[in-house]
């Protein structure tokens, strides 16, 4: 992203916890910028959202502008926090230490910008290992940062406020769905196509403890077979079933819609990029016949060529089929014809509820 991206504020309901520690603690505890945590937005001005996940770790700073914001900066870097946390139980000192020089790098961003009111968070990784704690102590003493572990609930309701500004204003609602590194979120929402000014309605969600890196490293993500692959599907078929079977019916009117490397990836691989182009990614709609001809091109590529491909690159090469996988298994369970790629999801979700909260921006569609 640059310095004149501007997205429109998402519509949905805000996460049980609010702002969590936010109002209480400073998230940059002691360093510039951290006072004015709870500042209106006529004072705060510059707003900062942080999602630490299983894979990346990412930022979004931004200002509010009418009824969606202005992006002033932007981080984004694969760290795999959440490497070997299925089988050890614990965050790796490698991957602390990548999460730390990330992390670094974000506040450094967020203090030069001047960024008053923030939103730090964590995700699977950080709810599921062991040493989760004394880790965020670690981040809080090298970095400054406070990390927030958000619940699998919020995380679902933060990816619908940041991606339902892609629902078609034409349908009826979505299967929203976040394949992320240590977790998937399911959510079915819905709207009537006669009143887009009205909030998109959670009907339903669901979260699965599997995610691009529990999978891959269960079942091998550099060397996928057709086998072990139908063995991937199967296995997150088995957690989506029972959600599907309760909430899979009347799909009329309906599509898929991802948030999530996965999809993005497969977007620009279909489109044949030279490199990853958000702007060319964000808000396409795929087929169902796209999506079948993509994943089959991904699963005849070697692992060389996968990391070869600039849309997929050595980060993801053995990431990407997993996640695939799982997109097979929500296809196959809601079986829609047509789904909508956002490059966009938990910070876009937490910078609209933060400056909603604030009067800073409008309710919009």
């Amino acid at each position: 992203m640059n310095d004149d991206t501007r997205l429109r504020g998402g519509l949905g309901p805000r996460g049980d916890d609010g702002q969590g520690p936010l109002g209480v603690d400073s998230p940059l505890g002691g360093l510039p910028g951290s006072a004015a945590v709870s500042a209106p937005a006529a004072e705060a001005g510059v707003y900062a959202a942080l999602d630490l996940g299983t894979n990346n770790c990412r930022l979004l700073i931004a200002c509010p502008t009418g009824d969606g914001f202005r992006v002033v900066d932007s981080f984004s870097r694969i760290i795999r926090l959440g490497e070997g946390v299925s089988a050890t139980g614990c965050i790796s000192e490698a991957a602390i230490e990548r999460a730390i020089a990330a992390l670094s790098i974000c506040r450094d961003k967020i203090q030069s910008k001047k960024a008053k009111r923030l939103r730090l968070i964590a995700t699977e990784a950080c709810r599921a290992a062991s040493n989760a704690e004394g880790f965020r102590d670690r981040v809080a003493a090298e970095t400054g940062i406070r990390l927030e572990v958000i619940d699998r609930e919020t995380e679902a309701a933060l990816a619908v406020i940041g991606c339902s500004p892609l629902l078609d204003p034409a349908g009826t609602g979505a299967i929203l769905f976040d394949i992320g590194g240590g977790s998937t979120e399911l959510v079915r929402i819905e709207r009537d196509p006669g009143e887009q000014e009205t909030a998109p309605r959670i009907k339903a969600w669901m979260s699965i403890p599997l995610g691009v890196v529990t999978l891959a490293e269960h079942f091998g993500g550099r060397d996928v077979t057709t086998q072990s692959y139908a063995k991937m599907v199967a296995e997150v078929a088995q957690h989506v079933a029972q959600f599907a079977a309760e909430h899979g019916a009347d799909l009329e009117g309906m599509h898929l819609l991802g948030t999530s490397g996965t999809v993005t990836t497969l977007a620009g691989v279909h489109l044949n990029l030279l490199r990853y182009d958000r702007r060319r990614i964000d808000g396409i709609w795929m087929s169902e016949a796209d999506l079948t001809a993509t994943v089959a091109r991904l699963l005849r590529m070697s692992y060389s060529e996968r990391a070869g491909n600039n849309c997929i690159s050595v980060e993801r090469a053995d990431l990407v089929l997993a996640g695939c996988a799982i997109l097979d298994a929500i296809r196959t369970a809601f079986p829609l014809k047509r789904l909508r790629v956002a490059d966009r999801g938990l910070r876009e979700g937490m910078l609209v509820e933060m400056m909603r909260e604030d009067g800073a921006i409008g309710v919009c569609r």
